[in-house]
């Protein structure tokens, strides 16, 4: 195995982009309301990493993410969240030449028979005042499985003059690439010297609904 052949996967899971517990709403910013949320891509990252030979933990990114969240504060454990990603978004760190092409090939990834990861959360389990583990189908080079991540719910606002309704969570989890069919470069039983089973994927996300309010409407001029 040559030195650099690492593995690139990720989890949305919900991958990336999970739904956590609601946080107690201030004077100031009210809680954000119930509702069917959108991924906001430009706050949204999906980041992860493998061991590489034991020497390193070999980090990349998808630059493509997308989902939906049913939030609702009242009831965390009633919140459900979608979310997909696009294999061939992969992004990584000046490459040797190839290398992209190869992680995303038959023996990886396969992003050209599989082209999409999705979680599909199935359980929420609060854990703390704004904390939960959420559980979902997960899946990967094709095939399903469930995955747990750990999720923090960072905050959020109702929607006001300079943005709608927002809420941010942070996740992270781990899982066995070779549970979805993904082994190649494995290290040998009792070495380091490959590319670690283990992916540890960590997750940021905004979602929004609705947009900015409107100022009222002063008084019609005579």
């Amino acid at each position: 195995m040559k030195p650099f052949r690492i593995f690139a996967a990720a989890k949305a899971f919900g991958f990336v982009l999970v739904a956590g517990p609601a946080v107690a709403a201030t004077a100031a910013q009210p809680m954000p309301p119930a509702g069917s949320y959108t991924v906001d891509k430009a706050h949204t990252s999906v980041t992860f990493r493998v061991s590489h030979l034991g020497f390193s933990h070999y980090t990349a990114r998808f630059a493509t993410v997308d989902g939906k969240l049913k939030f609702d504060p009242a009831n965390p454990a009633a919140m459900r969240i979608e979310a997909t990603i696009d294999p061939a978004s992969l992004q990584l760190n000046t490459p040797p030449a190839g290398f992209r092409e190869e992680i995303l090939g038959k023996d990886w990834l396969n992003a050209a028979a599989f082209k999409t990861i999705t979680f599909k959360s199935t359980k929420v389990e609060k854990t703390g005042a704004n904390t939960a583990k959420v559980t979902g189908d997960f899946t990967l080079h094709g095939v399903t499985k469930p995955v747990t991540l750990d999720v923090t719910y960072n905050g959020g606002w109702a929607a006001n003059a300079f943005d709608g309704n927002r809420v941010g969570f942070s996740a992270h989890g781990v899982f066995k690439r070779s549970a979805f069919g993904v082994a190649n470069g494995l290290p040998p039983p009792g070495t380091n010297m490959g590319v670690s089973d283990d992916v540890d994927v960590s997750i940021e996300s905004e979602l929004s609904l609705g947009g900015p309010v409107k100022a009222a409407a002063g008084p019609a001029k005579k």
